[in-house]
């Protein structure tokens, strides 16, 4: 079974250990995205963002550097479905986790190792994945190359770590 702790828990063990997994749940839950207006996410009206007007917030900010970085562009205003990017460092360990909703990832630049239910994949540009709703999955990039996902998730996007959150420890250091 999954970690009993929910993600209202999870932001309050972030807070308390200064790791500001609160900070992309209030970007989500006001649905402005990055670069679109307000208006804009409530209305029946197409929305464009382009690449270099991407704002990017550290997910760890007690990581520095080594924090992995997270945008989000989207939030639908009603059914919560999320469209986001993250941009994870070189040599990372995204640790044990899970989502309540449905997640895909699509790899626009560099490669991610993904791991789930025993099956462990590497995944380069262009490639993408499914993860059901509460399947446990970690993930790494490679020793010398950092990795941008496009995320989509079809409720609101939540990250429920089974041991803990990433500590930004290379992961080529660690024993897989």
């Amino acid at each position: 079974m999954h970690s009993s702790r929910s993600f209202t828990a999870i932001i309050f063990w972030g807070l308390t250990n200064g790791i500001a997994l609160a900070a992309p749940v209030a970007i989500a839950a006001q649905g402005t995205g990055t670069s679109p207006s307000p208006r804009a996410a409530n209305a029946a009206a197409p929305e464009f963002v382009k690449y270099h007007a991407v704002r990017w917030q550290r997910i760890f900010p007690k990581l520095g550097a080594r924090s992995p970085e997270i945008s989000i562009l989207r939030v639908d205003p009603s059914s919560h479905a999320t469209q986001l990017l993250l941009r994870v460092p070189r040599d990372f360990h995204v640790s044990k986790h899970w989502h309540t909703a449905n997640e895909t990832h699509t790899i626009v630049s560099g490669t991610f190792v993904m791991d789930s239910a025993g099956t462990r994949i590497e995944l380069g540009p262009g490639s993408f994945n499914f993860m059901p709703a509460k399947m446990v999955h970690e993930a790494w990039t490679k020793p010398n190359e950092g990795t941008v996902l496009f995320i989509t998730v079809d409720g609101a996007w939540d990250v429920n770590f089974v041991e803990g959150p990433p500590t930004g420890e290379f992961a080529s250091k660690r024993k897989r």
